[in-house]
């Protein structure tokens, strides 16, 4: 189970540790984004300073309907006490998690400042 709150701006937040190759790691605040469809998004400056190996760059398109392009990588993230192997894109904004890392777990969010934010594996 990952536990997380509802902020003032009404985000969904978790706190995630990650982990390069090398064993550097950090735990980061991320937002639940429903609205993007792969993994994780970190920002650039953490992508280098846990050195993460560069996979392929991709195209995605944003909310507005525009393209952009993204650098992607591997990162180890810790899920419910777990360490998963997942693609993350570098973007200079707050770490997203995305509907596929919530794949095959229920989120409840209670949406007000302050909710509860529950993520659990699915039955």
């Amino acid at each position: 189970m990952i536990e997380g709150v509802v902020n003032a701006a009404y985000e969904a937040v978790v706190t995630l540790p990650v982990q390069g190759p090398a064993g550097r790691s950090r735990e980061v605040e991320a937002v639940i984004d429903t609205g993007f469809n792969r993994f994780l998004t970190l920002p650039p400056a953490l992508v280098a300073e846990l050195d993460l190996p560069f996979v392929t760059s991709g195209r995605v398109t944003l909310a507005d309907g525009s393209q952009a392009s993204f650098e992607v990588y591997d990162v180890t993230v810790l899920w419910n006490g777990q360490p998963r192997e997942v693609y993350t894109y570098a973007a200079d904004s707050m770490p997203l998690v995305g509907m596929l890392l919530l794949d095959g777990h229920d989120l409840n969010i209670q949406v007000r400042d302050g909710g509860r934010v529950l993520i659990q594996a699915g039955e």
